[in-house]
């Protein structure tokens, strides 16, 4: 049938004057063109079409997952408002006091625990929510990039030379790292015999 068709075209062509045939040249290249645009924009429109459906995808995504997590329990919460409270930490090896140095978290940008100057001061500045794990002292010597868990203050760790302890307020703590720092604290670690 397609044949049929074909040689039924080429016939007429056949026919047709070298003017008809420039005209239907011209109008074949017209249809070609517009047919390649209008793919072109339909092309643009799936496009538009799937990137819409991407990023509204991830919208409905990130709020339907804020909107269904369960809220945070109170007692997760060390503050729900700013601080600015101060730390002071002592570090003690074989009876040497071990200088904390001055700008620790202060960088390109500051962490919201850090130090200013070399007074063993740590500052625990949040402006918003505070969660407990957020001042937690092991979070200041993971900022520092020092060792400090149960079993290691620095290099030392628990063995036949020493072990570490701690004290808060004068008295004995077992946290450690865990330890949720308030305002005011004095926190002494100590490696000794």
């Amino acid at each position: 049938m397609e044949e049929l068709e074909k040689n039924k075209a080429l016939a007429e062509r056949q026919q047709l004057t070298k003017k008809e045939r420039k005209l239907l040249r011209i109008q074949q290249k017209e249809k070609e063109r517009r047919r390649y645009h209008r793919r072109k924009k339909l092309k643009t429109f799936l496009l538009i079409a799937a990137a819409a459906l991407i990023v509204g995808g991830g919208i409905f995504s990130g709020v339907w997952f804020l909107g269904t997590r369960p809220p945070l329990p109170e007692s997760e919460f060390s503050s729900k408002e700013c601080i600015h409270w101060h730390t002071k930490l002592s570090i003690t090896i074989f009876g040497q006091k071990q200088g904390i140095p001055a700008n620790i978290g202060i960088g390109i940008t500051e962490q919201p625990i850090h130090t200013h100057e070399e007074d063993n001061i740590i500052h625990l500045e949040f402006t918003d929510l505070v969660k407990k794990d957020d001042i937690q002292l092991g979070r200041f010597f993971e900022i520092w990039g020092r060792e400090f868990s149960k079993d290691c203050i620095f290099a030392n760790c628990n063995g036949p030379e020493g072990k570490v302890k701690m004290l808060v307020n004068g008295e004995p703590n077992f946290e450690f790292g865990n330890y949720i720092m308030q305002n005011k604290d004095e926190i002494e670690i100590i490696f000794e015999k």
